[in-house]
């Protein structure tokens, strides 16, 4: 059991860190100047900032009971008793069963993959293909001329394997794809060198809380941030008024450059797919200790 002292002092630590990302994005959002990079992770994935900022300390930790009880340690998914809160899946739902049933089996397919390190960040380029929507017009340019965009698609064939990277490509640049991924199609294709599904493993541990605890939640999230950095300093946008230069995949040297720190943050990503599956694993097998007292 960890002390009140310790876990009141863990909890105060990680809403500092948390907010490190959610006030400057409150801030943002109050003054309508949204970030691309910073503030996108908040509007692709529908979780609440206050997801990030709220500690939980997950399945199998419990924490002594002494003085005032965080409201978010409170709900249905905690036994409370007179010196002992605990995480209690025993209230997780059959289909809420199922769901982190299936997050386990994607994360172990994905995991046991052959990585894929040539599809270069070309996914940003697709879904700009022909210039009939740009989704970022309204913070951000195109930094090279349209037609040089719809060149690069049409020299060399795309193998974007990630579904909801794939479904904003335009109707036009969809046959480049040597895949055609699906929703359905996920578990059989996503493998553990792509971007976004190395991003989405902030969006797995969010819906395994508050089961996962909020460390892996926020180290899920951070290294998210850096993949999408990654992503838009590769893609046809102009960075240069964020403070990025951009990663040129149109020459052979931006594609080194992207590969290389493809690779790094795949390495990162690694050990964090293994933590989340473990602690979706420990979840669903976990029963609760009785309170001795």
């Amino acid at each position: 059991m960890i002390l009140a002292s310790e876990w009141q002092l863990a909890a105060a630590a990680h809403l500092k860190q948390a907010q490190h990302h959610t006030l400057p994005a409150r801030e943002r959002h109050t003054t309508h100047q949204p970030h691309p990079i910073e503030d996108f992770l908040f509007g692709y994935y529908p979780f609440a900032l206050s997801l990030l900022e709220k500690w939980h300390p997950g399945v199998g930790i419990p924490l002594q009971r002494h003085g005032e009880i965080p409201p978010h340690l409170l709900t249905k998914h905690y036994r409370v008793t007179e010196n002992r809160i605990e995480a209690d899946p025993g209230t997780l739902t059959n289909k809420q069963r199922l769901r982190l049933q299936y997050t386990i089996e994607l994360l172990e397919a994905t995991r046991d993959r052959a990585p894929n390190y040539g599809c270069h960040g070309l996914h940003e380029w697709a879904m700009v293909y022909r210039g009939q929507d740009i989704r970022h017009e309204k913070t951000l340019s195109l930094r090279l001329p349209q037609r040089d965009i719809d060149a690069l698609i049409e020299s060399r064939p795309l193998c974007c394997s990630h579904f909801d990277a794939f479904r904003f490509f335009t109707r036009e640049a969809q046959p480049f794809n040597l895949l055609q991924p699906t929703l359905h199609d996920r578990p059989g294709l996503e493998q553990p060198a792509c971007v976004h599904a190395n991003m989405d493993l902030y969006k797995w541990s969010a819906k395994a809380m508050p089961w996962v605890g909020s460390a892996l939640l926020l180290d899920c999230f951070e290294l998210a941030l850096q993949l999408r950095d990654l992503d838009m300093r590769a893609s046809p946008y102009d960075l240069r008024p964020w403070g990025r230069e951009a990663i040129p995949i149109e020459t052979p040297h931006g594609r080194r450059q992207y590969e290389s720190e493809q690779r790094t943050l795949a390495a990162r990503a690694k050990p964090l797919r293994q933590r989340l599956i473990d602690a979706i694993k420990d979840t669903l097998t976990h029963t609760p200790c009785q309170p001795n007292f």
